[in-house]
């Protein structure tokens, strides 16, 4: 497939991946800040929160003042993350208070075991039997679960390259685990979690996935820890993959990939530019989240690695090159 998509669905998750790493402290007026600047430019889904162990991830340790906090806007969906079922029934409290969170079912897993007991603690074993509490948690709220995802899709620090095989294999035992208790998954999310993925990689786990599973949907989650995660994302629209996870001003990373010092998610206005630019819609105002990026660099006081926050969209030199 080498047709490229008309549109892209592109959703936010620069504060829940940025303040997660960031060494900090964030004051959480700053948080809310970029949050509530980011639902100005556009976004439809935005990732606010993280739901997790103040001890492993300290830079969310206020993420119950922050839901509180930030200004909902109609039209935009906003969610957080959790690992657990102690994440997720902070988020269901939240939602009963009136918080205004999207609640959707997500069901996960890795391709690298080493990688998810230092993530969660827990093996595949363990996982399975956590993933079926969960579910049960979810149904028993009337929460559909939709969403199947596997981390280190691409390749992992601790154990060097994934094979495709072992994706596949991965999600399978956690689909057959959706079927058999009533789930109907609508897509599937391929995270590049440590920054190994490649062009031709997303084509071929991408195309794997479809292959074996047609009806699904699929999203992905990249990372531009070496500089490849805007080729990452062409390659996926080439694919026809229509939806990415993504960070402002590429914020972000994952706190336990063994890779201190490295650039966070894709970043968003650069996603957003780069469709843009090819006639691909995304909704985005470009010029106003490259002044969000800007924002998110001064909130956690160093030089982000966006590329856009810092050359600036073509519409002002457009503009000139015309007068002139």
């Amino acid at each position: 497939m080498s047709d490229l998509p008309s549109k892209v669905h592109i959703h936010e998750e620069g504060p829940r991946e940025g303040f997660q790493i960031e060494k900090g402290p964030i004051a959480t007026a700053r948080k809310i800040e970029l949050i509530d600047a980011l639902s100005e430019t556009g976004l439809e889904k935005i990732q606010v929160a993280s739901f997790v162990s103040p001890k492993a991830v300290p830079g969310w340790v206020d993420a119950d003042e922050v839901v509180k906090g930030f200004k909902r806007k109609p039209g935009i969906n906003y969610h957080v993350l959790w690992l657990n079922e102690k994440g997720l029934q902070r988020a269901l409290m939240h939602q009963k208070e009136g918080a205004g969170l999207d609640m959707f079912g997500s069901i996960s897993t890795t391709a690298s075991e080493t990688f998810m007991r230092k993530n969660t603690n827990r093996g595949y074993d363990d996982n399975v039997r956590i993933q079926g509490n969960q579910i049960k948690i979810y149904q028993e709220n009337n929460i559909p679960v939709v969403r199947a995802s596997i981390m280190t899709a691409f390749g992992c620090n601790y154990e060097g390259p994934v094979e495709v095989a072992t994706v596949i294999k991965r999600l399978a035992e956690i689909l057959a685990l959706a079927e058999e208790m009533g789930c109907a998954i609508e897509y599937v999310s391929l995270a590049d979690t440590m920054g190994w993925a490649n062009p031709a990689s997303v084509k071929r786990v991408v195309g794997a996935v479809r292959e074996k599973w047609p009806e699904l949907g699929i999203n992905l989650h990249l990372h531009d820890t070496r500089g490849l995660g805007i080729a990452n994302a062409y390659a996926g629209m080439q694919m026809g993959v229509t939806e990415f996870d993504s960070a402002v001003a590429g914020l972000g990373g994952c706190p336990f990939a063994a890779l201190k010092g490295a650039a966070g998610n894709v970043c968003t206005e650069d996603l957003a530019f780069l469709c843009e630019e090819m006639g691909i819609e995304t909704g985005i105002d470009v010029d106003k989240l490259v002044e969000v990026a800007q924002l998110a660099e001064d909130i956690v006081g160093h030089p982000l690695a966006g590329s856009l926050m810092h050359a600036g969209t073509l519409t002002a030199a457009r503009a000139a090159a015309k007068a002139a």
